[in-house]
Protein backbone atom coordinates (compact mmCIF):
# COMPACT_ATOMS: atom_id res chain seq x y z
CA UNK A 1 0.00 0.00 0.00
CA UNK A 2 2.65 2.54 0.71
CA UNK A 3 4.66 1.63 -2.19
CA UNK A 4 7.52 -0.29 -0.36
CA UNK A 5 9.52 -2.64 -2.03
CA UNK A 6 9.81 -5.84 -0.80
CA UNK A 7 13.24 -5.88 -0.14
CA UNK A 8 13.77 -3.11 2.05
CA UNK A 9 10.74 -4.24 4.34
CA UNK A 10 12.80 -7.46 4.87
CA UNK A 11 15.85 -6.06 5.41
CA UNK A 12 14.32 -3.85 8.06
CA UNK A 13 12.65 -7.16 9.56
CA UNK A 14 16.20 -8.82 9.54
CA UNK A 15 18.05 -5.58 11.11
CA UNK A 16 15.48 -5.48 13.88
CA UNK A 17 15.91 -8.61 14.66
CA UNK A 18 19.95 -8.91 14.18
CA UNK A 19 20.24 -11.66 11.70
CA UNK A 20 22.21 -8.85 9.46
CA UNK A 21 26.05 -8.95 9.84
CA UNK A 22 25.92 -5.94 10.20
CA UNK A 23 26.84 -5.42 13.92
CA UNK A 24 25.71 -2.31 15.80
CA UNK A 25 28.35 -1.19 18.12
CA UNK A 26 26.80 1.04 21.35
CA UNK A 27 29.11 3.41 23.11
CA UNK A 28 28.36 4.49 26.76
CA UNK A 29 29.24 8.04 27.28
CA UNK A 30 28.91 10.33 29.73
CA UNK A 31 27.73 13.60 30.66
CA UNK A 32 28.40 16.43 33.08
CA UNK A 33 26.65 19.84 33.56
CA UNK A 34 24.43 22.22 35.18
CA UNK A 35 20.94 22.58 35.23
CA UNK A 36 18.91 25.95 36.10
CA UNK A 37 20.00 27.28 39.18
CA UNK A 38 23.85 25.54 38.95
CA UNK A 39 22.42 22.29 39.97
CA UNK A 40 25.32 19.46 39.24
CA UNK A 41 23.92 17.25 36.73
CA UNK A 42 25.62 13.87 35.38
CA UNK A 43 23.83 11.98 32.21
CA UNK A 44 24.59 8.60 31.18
CA UNK A 45 23.93 7.83 27.75
CA UNK A 46 24.15 4.55 25.78
CA UNK A 47 24.01 4.90 21.81
CA UNK A 48 24.49 3.68 18.30
CA UNK A 49 25.12 6.93 16.64
CA UNK A 50 27.35 9.79 18.73
CA UNK A 51 27.04 12.22 16.78
CA UNK A 52 23.35 12.26 17.03
CA UNK A 53 23.91 12.17 21.28
CA UNK A 54 26.19 15.04 21.28
CA UNK A 55 23.99 17.40 18.79
CA UNK A 56 20.52 16.02 21.07
CA UNK A 57 22.38 16.35 24.68
CA UNK A 58 23.63 19.79 23.49
CA UNK A 59 20.23 21.18 22.56
CA UNK A 60 18.78 19.87 26.31
CA UNK A 61 21.55 21.59 28.03
CA UNK A 62 20.47 24.86 26.26
CA UNK A 63 18.62 26.41 29.00
CA UNK A 64 21.52 24.77 31.66
CA UNK A 65 25.05 24.39 30.58
CA UNK A 66 26.85 21.74 29.66
CA UNK A 67 30.24 21.07 31.22
CA UNK A 68 33.84 19.44 30.37
CA UNK A 69 34.61 15.85 32.00
CA UNK A 70 34.84 15.91 35.88
CA UNK A 71 33.68 19.61 35.81
CA UNK A 72 30.65 18.47 38.52
CA UNK A 73 31.83 14.65 38.87
CA UNK A 74 33.84 15.53 42.05
CA UNK A 75 30.97 16.49 43.39
CA UNK A 76 29.04 13.07 43.31
CA UNK A 77 30.23 9.69 44.98
CA UNK A 78 30.45 6.72 42.70
CA UNK A 79 28.70 3.63 44.50
CA UNK A 80 26.36 0.90 44.73
CA UNK A 81 22.99 1.12 46.13
CA UNK A 82 21.19 -2.05 46.90
CA UNK A 83 17.45 -1.92 47.85
CA UNK A 84 16.32 -4.50 50.25
CA UNK A 85 13.03 -5.36 52.27
CA UNK A 86 12.95 -7.19 55.40
CA UNK A 87 10.97 -10.66 54.76
CA UNK A 88 10.63 -10.81 58.56
CA UNK A 89 9.64 -8.52 61.32
CA UNK A 90 12.70 -8.29 63.65
CA UNK A 91 14.81 -7.91 60.51
CA UNK A 92 17.69 -5.19 61.92
CA UNK A 93 18.48 -2.72 58.78
CA UNK A 94 21.84 -1.70 60.93
CA UNK A 95 23.09 -5.11 61.71
CA UNK A 96 22.32 -6.38 58.42
CA UNK A 97 24.53 -3.39 56.80
CA UNK A 98 27.50 -4.25 59.69
CA UNK A 99 27.37 -8.14 58.49
CA UNK A 100 26.67 -7.82 55.05
CA UNK A 101 29.80 -4.99 54.56
CA UNK A 102 27.81 -1.61 53.37
CA UNK A 103 29.01 1.20 53.99
CA UNK A 104 25.46 3.27 54.90
CA UNK A 105 22.11 2.75 54.79
CA UNK A 106 18.86 5.03 54.22
CA UNK A 107 15.13 4.04 54.59
CA UNK A 108 13.52 4.07 51.72
CA UNK A 109 9.98 3.80 50.18
CA UNK A 110 7.01 1.52 51.29
CA UNK A 111 9.40 0.14 54.35
CA UNK A 112 12.42 -0.84 51.70
CA UNK A 113 16.44 0.00 53.10
CA UNK A 114 18.76 1.12 50.81
CA UNK A 115 22.08 -0.17 51.44
CA UNK A 116 25.02 1.90 50.12
CA UNK A 117 28.29 -0.04 49.05
CA UNK A 118 31.66 0.26 46.99
CA UNK A 119 31.05 -0.70 43.68
CA UNK A 120 33.30 -3.65 44.11
CA UNK A 121 31.58 -4.82 47.08
CA UNK A 122 27.53 -4.44 45.73
CA UNK A 123 27.62 -8.13 44.79
CA UNK A 124 28.69 -9.22 48.03
CA UNK A 125 26.11 -6.84 49.86
CA UNK A 126 23.29 -8.42 47.79
CA UNK A 127 23.99 -12.10 48.40
CA UNK A 128 25.00 -11.68 52.25
CA UNK A 129 21.33 -9.53 53.13
CA UNK A 130 19.05 -12.49 52.01
CA UNK A 131 20.95 -14.67 55.31
CA UNK A 132 20.02 -11.55 57.57
CA UNK A 133 15.85 -11.58 57.05
CA UNK A 134 16.67 -8.84 53.40
CA UNK A 135 15.02 -9.55 50.21
CA UNK A 136 17.58 -7.79 47.52
CA UNK A 137 14.82 -5.95 45.33
CA UNK A 138 16.93 -3.85 43.03
CA UNK A 139 20.68 -2.97 42.91
CA UNK A 140 22.75 -0.91 40.63
CA UNK A 141 25.86 1.20 40.43
CA UNK A 142 25.30 4.83 40.34
CA UNK A 143 25.94 8.66 41.75
CA UNK A 144 24.89 10.10 44.74
CA UNK A 145 25.50 13.61 45.72
CA UNK A 146 28.00 14.77 48.39
CA UNK A 147 26.40 18.05 48.71
CA UNK A 148 22.84 18.11 47.48
CA UNK A 149 21.25 21.64 46.49
CA UNK A 150 17.41 22.83 48.03
CA UNK A 151 15.87 24.78 46.29
CA UNK A 152 13.06 26.47 46.30
CA UNK A 153 9.16 25.26 44.66
CA UNK A 154 9.77 27.71 41.59
CA UNK A 155 13.48 27.11 41.15
CA UNK A 156 12.64 23.33 42.15
CA UNK A 157 10.06 22.86 39.40
CA UNK A 158 12.09 24.68 36.57
CA UNK A 159 14.86 22.08 37.63
CA UNK A 160 12.56 19.09 37.21
CA UNK A 161 11.63 19.62 33.77
CA UNK A 162 14.95 20.60 32.64
CA UNK A 163 15.22 16.68 33.90
CA UNK A 164 12.62 15.68 32.72
CA UNK A 165 13.63 16.75 29.22
CA UNK A 166 16.99 15.41 29.43
CA UNK A 167 15.35 11.99 31.01
CA UNK A 168 12.87 11.68 27.84
CA UNK A 169 15.92 11.56 25.43
CA UNK A 170 16.12 7.89 24.01
CA UNK A 171 19.88 7.48 24.27
CA UNK A 172 19.38 8.73 27.95
CA UNK A 173 19.53 6.08 30.82
CA UNK A 174 20.05 7.60 33.57
CA UNK A 175 20.22 11.17 34.81
CA UNK A 176 21.53 11.54 38.80
CA UNK A 177 21.13 15.75 40.15
CA UNK A 178 22.60 16.92 42.72
CA UNK A 179 19.29 18.27 44.34
CA UNK A 180 18.18 17.45 47.84
CA UNK A 181 14.86 15.19 48.27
Amino acid sequence: KASMPKDTIERAIKKGAGLLDEGVNFEKLTYEGFAPHRVPVIVECLTDNVNRTVTNIRMLFRKGQLGNSGSVSWDFDYLGMVEATPETAGADAELAAIEAGANDLESGENGATLFLTGPADMDAVCRALPAHGFSVRSAQLGYRPKNPLTLGDAERAEVEAFLEAIDADDDVQNVYAGLAG
